[in-house]
């Protein structure tokens, strides 16, 4: 794995999240487009998931100096990398609940410390194509979120729809959207806002200026990127 040269202070994590469309395009693109982003959890949608792909996504993984902890997904094409800057806690991968013969949807969701730090919740997120899916989804994954009890969570991912429609509602009501409404569909001219990142507790965001190759962001896949900068600070261990 190489090492990455992390230009943040010791209370700043890097999180990313990015639809990948099954590494369909111009892989080294996009494996240069994530490693100018240098995230420390990086949200992957559409990572390949048929039969024996495990190995790819692994290889990508260490391709962009991440690790890939987790791989039992499942059908599922939504999973998590994380920086062997962090500890990683717990990571699984939940279904959600679809109809006969629909794609299977789901999350990656992980318990992750920075060194020094209480842990935070990280959760990579890809939601229906159907509208009367999206709500119900968003308010099961905010159970879990609940659920772990950790004080600070980001989630962030493709949500399939406009930015400020009824799933953005959803998780807006309870968690604080640090990217808003950057475009970021399709990647080469994008029109639409519809992948996001979101977070809550006593954590401050920052969205960082990237110097990002618009014709890779082209080639790498039919998204661009969303990221953002957390001071842990708050979460410093007593």
């Amino acid at each position: 794995m190489t090492e990455r040269a992390l230009p943040r202070d010791a209370h700043t994590v890097r999180v990313a999240a990015y639809n990948v469309r099954a590494f369909k395009d111009d892989l080294d693109a996009l494996v240069d487009v994530v490693r100018r982003i240098e995230p420390d959890v990086l949200l992957l949608q559409e990572a390949p998931r048929h039969p024996g792909s495990g190995h790819r996504v692994a290889a990508f993984a260490d391709r962009v100096g991440l690790t890939w902890a987790d791989g039992r997904r499942g059908r599922m094409s939504t999973t998590l990398l994380s920086s062997l800057r962090l500890d990683l806690i717990s990571c699984e991968h939940r279904n959600l609940p679809v109809g006969r013969r629909e794609e299977p949807r789901g999350y990656a969701v992980a318990q992750l410390r920075l060194p020094g730090h209480r842990p935070f919740t990280a959760v990579s997120v890809h939601l229906s194509l159907r509208a009367a899916q999206r709500g119900p989804h968003a308010q099961r994954i905010l159970r879990h979120i609940d659920a772990l009890g950790a004080p600070a969570a980001v989630l962030g991912g493709d949500l399939n729809e406009t930015y400020g429609e009824g799933a953005w509602r959803e998780l807006g009501a309870r968690m604080r959207e640090v990217t808003g409404d950057r475009l970021t569909s399709p990647s080469g001219t994008p029109g639409t806002t519809i992948d996001g990142l979101l977070v809550s507790g006593p954590v401050h965001a920052t969205v960082p200026h990237l110097d990002l190759d618009p014709l890779q962001l082209r080639v790498a896949t039919d998204h661009r990127p969303v990221y953002v900068d957390l001071d842990l600070t708050e979460l410093t261990s007593p």
